[in-house]
């Protein structure tokens, strides 16, 4: 099957099986790369409590040696075969991807394995890259933005989805080795395993990579998520900090991946937040007012729900005004939707551009693996302009009114607001 996006470009999809998983391929052979990327359900929501930043410091460690190659050894072999591999844990997941040239699969399929399967993570190691996590948890607090976004997810989630995925520096500096060195087995089971390739692979070689990838995992089913709090950030809540510039993180609560309303909302967020001069927002607050350069916000999934979150920065005194401004514009959308106009230019928009997000096998892997993640049958790309089109106004008007609540739109802020 294949998904096909306007003006002429189509996406081959096969679906490859080997050792009890499944994967989305994209074969293509016109530039010798190749880009896997996956991911397990958990991530840092599966950090035992108080002991937040486990799997993410444990992810950075993973390609810090492993088997019988040391830290520098391993970094040796990566650059030596131009290869890339990392691994990450957000709130929600566990993920890796590689990108190589196709002679050298062999090898990123070698240090991947060890990666996955035999980590080293000595002790001098684990110090070296803990004082880097701990140095980029107290830079991100430097700035209004991060003392704003960590303020604002710890009271719209509260528990372990609130809590930033990274950890904190008190929380980072505590972490047990042993505790580390479990994260692995808590996290890896091919049950809940997501799997995308792009670029000059074959299902035959595939088969291969994921054979010696995963199939020495549980073939069990992933530890269940933790329950999702309801979204439980009110109001304006204010983070006192000195500093010129005041930063806002504003959000609500968004629909369910699965929602049969998704792509209308974003068709709606688009007009209203998410493109760039041609939205409401922008200009609202810059291209009329003047008052921050940029303001934006889109939906972040979460555990199969979403958050609808957005972000903004301007002068101290200014804030107040900028507030009150985005509040109106979400209640007008809210109120009436978008116009005959703003549905036609988000709509070409949405449909005209989306071949862009195919440019580099890391791209197209990326996207199938959220294609797989979020549950989209292998057709959704090739008909997803048809299912735009047929988007009235009338209609979104309805997913507006829906989705929108100005009543529950939750603003943090951090700085030093006047009036607030």
């Amino acid at each position: 099957m294949s998904g096909t996006i306007p003006s002429g470009f189509t996406l081959p999809v096969q679906v490859v099986e080997a050792a009890g998983v499944t994967a989305w391929l994209a074969e293509d052979h016109a530039v010798p790369v190749i880009s896997l990327s996956f991911s397990v359900p958990g991530g840092a929501s599966l950090d035992p409590e108080g002991r937040e930043g486990a799997a993410a410091l444990a992810a950075s460690l993973l390609t810090e040696g492993a088997g019988d190659l040391t830290a520098p050894a391993f970094q040796d072999a990566l650059r030596d075969a131009a290869i890339s591999i990392s691994f990450s844990a957000d709130r929600d997941e566990f993920s890796g991807n590689f990108r190589c040239l196709t002679d050298a699969l062999p090898e990123a399929t070698r240090l991947a394995r060890l990666a996955l399967s035999a980590p080293r993570m000595e002790a001098p190691d684990v110090e070296r890259v803990r004082a880097r996590a701990i140095a980029g948890a107290r830079q991100a607090l430097e700035s209004p933005r991060g003392q704003a976004g960590r303020a604002f997810w710890a009271a719209a989630l509260p528990g372990p989805f609130g809590h930033p995925p990274g950890g904190t520096a008190e929380t980072i500096a505590a972490l047990p080795a042993e505790v580390l060195r479990g994260v692995p087995a808590r996290q890896f089971r091919r049950g809940g395993l997501c799997l995308a390739a792009s670029g000059a692979i074959t299902a035959a070689q595939l088969r291969d990579v994921m054979t010696a990838l995963f199939a020495d995992w549980p073939a069990e089913a992933p530890a269940a998520l933790p329950a999702l709090p309801p979204f439980s950030a009110r109001g304006v809540q204010v983070v006192g900090m000195d500093s010129p510039q005041s930063s806002a993180v504003f959000g609500q609560p968004g629909l369910a991946v699965d929602d049969p309303d998704w792509e209308a909302a974003g068709v709606v967020l688009r007009v209203l937040a998410g493109g760039g001069f041609s939205s409401r927002l922008m200009n609202a607050v810059r291209v009329e007012r003047g008052l921050a350069y940029g303001i934006n916000a889109g939906p972040e999934p979460v555990a199969g729900r979403s958050v609808i979150v957005g972000s903004v920065a301007t002068e101290n005194a200014r804030m107040a005004e900028t507030i009150s401004v985005l509040r109106g514009e979400w209640a007008r959308m809210a109120a009436a939707g978008p116009t005959d106009a703003e549905r036609e230019e988000a709509i070409a928009y949405l449909t005209g551009s989306q071949p862009l997000s195919f440019t580099s096998t890391r791209q197209v892997a990326g996207i199938l693996l959220a294609l797989q993640r979020n549950k989209r049958p292998l057709d959704w790309l090739a008909n997803r302009p048809a299912r735009l089109e047929a988007l009235s106004r009338d209609r979104l008007s309805e997913v507006a009114a829906r989705v929108l609540r100005p009543d529950d739109l939750a603003v943090t802020v951090a700085g030093r607001p006047v009036g607030l």
